[in-house]
């Protein structure tokens, strides 16, 4: 069945006869993938690197990692690339408005380092070990922390410039342990990933058991659907926004500046959707709630000449008597959103 996956998701995904860097930590999810990949070039031509990201947060056991990876990149006769990064150092000199979490860091740094790799070693795509459950994981955090319909499409099987896959997204985690075990291949437990301090593990060690075990057995794959059908619906959607954005909106420095004419006469969720966009532009989406882009909307649709509103990231809507003008009261560092940590 895994087999099957990763050769369909490698056909969709266009990846036949490339260059692919596999993004290896040690743990048993990309170390699957290493051997999924590696296993499927008996009739798919590809052409397969390893990549390591040694984020150094976890000393001895980060050193041990990056060995056991450079040991499998030898033991299946691939090339194998690391890179040190220093997410500590990424949140230095930044305003604690500003500053990203330390996952966030690390994430950051860690595609940055992905591409890097992937250029020195020649290959156009990188390939990660993200799974159903991740998805799951992902989607089912977004709503209990309240999440618009575009968070809950998830992750996506592809980067927007399609250099990072996800060959794994449609396979559980249980048939990526029946494969290793299959198989006889090892791994290195991340002690963090047992940690009930983060949401996303309780997530994982707590509830979803009960969820799939008492409620659904099917929720991965059910979930799995929601976000991808959620994803088609928001690369549609988007696109019309990004019309109506480039109607609506114009640069003025750092700024963008809007009429105050028809906002009242457009649909509710096309309001919200602009001033999410305008939001994005001027990095202060990141801690934007439904409450802010309420106010946003009625802000545009009633605000006076010499009226400004506050917004989140150090971000200010101001109206005057050309109509509105959005942007960033000081210029903020853009971070990437959090993604999982540890070995996958």
């Amino acid at each position: 069945m895994l087999i099957r996956e990763v050769k369909r998701a490698v056909e969709a995904l266009g990846l036949r006869g490339q260059s692919v860097l596999v993004a290896v930590s040690g743990g048993i999810d990309s170390n699957v993938l290493a051997h999924a990949m590696l296993e499927i070039t008996r009739e798919v031509t590809l052409n397969l690197s390893i990549g390591h990201v040694n984020h150094g947060l976890r000393g001895a056991e980060s050193e041990a990692d990056q060995a056991s990876v450079f040991a499998l990149a030898e033991k299946l006769r691939v090339p194998a690339f690391s890179r040190r990064v220093d997410p500590e150092r990424l949140r230095e000199g930044c305003s604690s408005r500003a500053r990203p979490t330390l996952q966030e860091a690390a994430r950051t740094l860690r595609y940055r380092a992905l591409r890097e790799m992937a250029v020195e070693a020649g290959c156009g795509h990188v390939a990660t070990a993200h799974n159903a459950n991740d998805q799951a994981e992902t989607v089912l955090l977004r709503v209990f922390r309240g999440s618009g319909p575009d968070g809950l499409g998830g992750i996506p099987e592809r980067s927007a410039d399609g250099v990072v896959v996800r060959p794994l997204l449609r396979v559980s985690r249980s048939e990526i342990e029946a494969y290793a075990q299959q198989r006889g291949i090892g791994w290195r437990e991340d002690r963090s990933n047992r940690s009930t301090a983060y949401a996303r593990n309780r997530l994982r060690l707590r509830w979803l058991p009960g969820l799939t075990g008492d409620f659904n057995d099917q929720l991965l794959m059910a979930v799995g659907n929601l976000a991808e059908a959620q994803r088609r619906d928001s690369e549609w959607i988007g696109a019309l926004v990004e019309r109506e954005a480039a109607l609506r909106f114009t640069p003025e420095g750092c700024w963008l500046r809007t009429r105050a004419e028809n906002w009242r006469e457009l649909p509710e969720a096309l309001a919200r959707r602009l001033a999410r966009w305008g939001l994005r532009r001027c990095g202060g989406e990141r801690d934007a709630t439904r409450v802010h882009l309420e106010r946003m909307v009625g802000f545009l649709r009633s605000g006076r000449a010499g009226a400004r509103l506050e917004l989140p990231g150090g971000a200010r809507l101001e109206c005057d008597r050309e109509g509105f003008r959005l942007g960033p009261i000081e210029p903020l560092a853009a971070v990437e959103p959090a993604g999982r940590g540890g070995c996958r």
